[in-house]
């Protein structure tokens, strides 16, 4: 495990935090007061665009599996004695729409290595979340110039990016409610759009239609509302500082999906939310 963390910290870990210093030292030079949150922020946009290509390939395959349900479902019906048989039609029908069903996959994986160090690159400036260690630090960094004598100033417009809203005032309350809300937006996008039933559908279309409502049902209720409520709890228990890199990395993450599949299952939501606002009051 010793070998296993020291090859993360060799590969991931130092040159993510040696990015983080460069661009608060940079900062600091020319005194931008809340340097350490500008430079949480720069980096969570450099890393979010560095993935920018594989997360948009993850999320047109996904788009398009959930466009073959559907099919995929007849298919199912139709070979439901012989999964050797289902296999190969669903191959066939992958290939026919130019899916790659591991495409999902691929950028996950690239990806969190570069989440966790991004993570463990921002807890380790803030000594309530167990990080401070300034000579851990210190030995990570590529070169003199970049050393820090302290740990940098942890203020970011009026905020403590080190504090923990469960442990401080009630003014930090309002931040993991807001990336509870920022999640919740991104989550109800990756949804499909809501079904129209029309008087002119036949029955198979109407069939698939009742089950693709099924299954977007089934998603809304495991992750719509339950990972907003984990993601906000997590905002809750850990700095603030952490909070403002989700913040940004989840803000990004809705203009890129906005940009793919506009609101997606959001449409319904936002559609509400205008009609509100322009009702005479």
């Amino acid at each position: 495990m010793e070998q296993i963390g020291n090859l993360f910290n060799t590969t991931i870990l130092g040159p993510i935090l040696n990015l983080l210093i460069l661009i608060y030292k940079m900062l600091e030079s020319i005194n931008m007061p809340g340097a350490l949150g500008f430079a949480i922020v720069v980096l969570t946009v450099a890393i979010r665009l560095l993935i920018w290509p594989t997360t948009k390939a993850q999320l047109k395959s996904a788009q398009k599996m959930m466009e073959l349900k559907p099919l995929l479902d007849q298919l199912k019906e139709k070979h439901k004695a012989d999964k050797m048989a289902l296999q190969r039609s669903q191959m066939q029908l992958y290939k026919e729409h130019n899916i790659n069903p591991a495409a999902g996959c691929l950028p996950i994986l690239i990806q969190f290595p570069l989440f966790i160090g991004l993570y463990q690159s921002i807890i380790n400036m803030f000594p309530t979340a167990g990080g401070g260690n300034l000579d851990f630090i210190n030995a990570l960094l590529y070169h003199p110039w970049l050393h820090l004598n302290k740990i940098p100033d942890p203020n970011f417009f009026g905020l403590n990016l080190a504090l923990k809203p469960s442990d401080a005032t009630v003014m930090l309350f309002f931040v993991p409610l807001v990336t509870a809300v920022l999640t919740f937006v991104q989550s109800k996008m990756m949804m499909p759009k809501s079904m129209k039933h029309y008087k002119a559908d036949t029955p198979k279309e109407t069939k698939e239609k009742e089950s693709m409502e099924d299954m977007m049902g089934a998603m809304q209720g495991q992750m719509v509302y339950l990972m907003p409520v984990m993601i906000g709890y997590f905002a809750f228990q850990f700095p603030v500082g952490l909070a403002i890199y989700w913040n940004t990395f989840t803000i990004l993450g809705i203009i890129q999906q906005y940009r793919i599949s506009g609101w997606g299952g959001a449409g319904d939501l936002i559609g509400k939310i205008k009609v509100g606002s322009r009702s005479p009051r």
